[in-house]
């Protein structure tokens, strides 16, 4: 699979490794082409909440040719209106644009159950508005982890009790990494891998690449523009599955956590440098309206 040449910005097709070009229907949204953007945004938009160059121009370009922008994270640590204010510090608006695995895991419960918490408070937020009641011990209907920087020991413990007395165990992503600046550092998934093994239970995944993220893009945008959608991300295991459960396009980008040249499974329908190459070629070449 070709892996882009060195030139900033370069995006190419999969099929022919030649840059993408020579379509139809030329920098606007349009009924043949992705009428949404699914953006990821760790390793996409930012890396620790710094814009990778071109970034935020590239979402502005979108927008001004009539394309919704969806930011589809695995990142349930934060409350949503702090994702969205940490994107619009980097001058992406982004109220209301903001879908994560927290709110995916919420929909794996039921109003009035009662959810052992071993998350950051986007989960926390996400269950209260789902309806859902929350505990720090004891029996539970669910334990639901995600990322959060306090997990310890006793933890651990409080959680794997739970599961073995009855709850079942909700992931909201299995990422083991995300991508910083200095390099990868643990996820959520890792904390998960710990839980699983103490209880000796399989856990039920909503994040992406999971059904349960699926619902949650189909039930904002309809399920028609979602197949339609382009997904783009930096990791296939995630991302480029994640394509593959709505049925959609995939454009795979090097500037995350997959070394330049990997092998990339699923393969994606573009590769590029970077988000903004992504851009270039589904505004002005109008990649994806073939």
């Amino acid at each position: 699979m070709n892996d882009g040449d060195n030139t900033p910005g370069a995006a190419h097709d999969n099929k022919s490794g030649a840059p993408a070009g020579g379509s139809p229907a030329v920098g606007s949204a349009t009924s043949d082409g992705p009428a949404v953007v699914l953006c990821d945004l760790d390793g996409v938009v930012w890396l620790a909440h710094q814009p990778i160059p071109g970034s935020v121009e590239a979402i502005a370009r979108l927008r001004a040719h009539g394309h919704r922008v969806l930011f589809v994270t695995n990142n349930s640590a934060a409350r949503v209106e702090q994702q969205e204010a940490a994107l619009a510090a980097i001058g992406i608006p982004a109220v209301g644009d903001v879908l994560t695995s927290a709110m995916a895991g919420a929909l794996l419960l039921q109003p009035g159950e009662t959810a052992l918490v071993c998350a950051g408070e986007g989960v926390r937020q996400a269950l209260t508005a789902r309806g859902v009641v929350m505990c720090d011990d004891g029996d539970a209907d669910a334990v639901i982890v995600g990322l959060h920087r306090t997990f310890d020991y006793n933890g651990l413990a409080r959680a794997a009790r739970a599961v073995h007395r009855g709850a079942r165990l909700i992931g909201t992503n299995d990422d083991a990494t995300f991508p910083t600046p200095d390099g990868p550092i643990p996820g959520g998934g890792s904390i998960l891998a710990a839980v699983e093994t103490a209880s000796g239970c399989a856990a039920v995944v909503a994040g992406k690449p999971f059904e349960p993220m699926a619902e949650l893009v189909r039930a904002e945008v309809g399920a028609a523009a979602a197949q339609r959608a382009v997904m783009v991300g930096d990791r296939p295991s995630t991302d480029g599955r994640f394509a593959r459960t709505l049925g959609c396009r995939y454009a795979h980008v090097w500037s995350g956590v997959t070394p330049r040249g990997s092998v990339v499974d699923p393969a994606p329908d573009l590769t590029a440098d970077d988000l903004a190459a992504v851009v270039q070629a589904l505004v002005t070449d109008g990649y994806f309206g073939r």
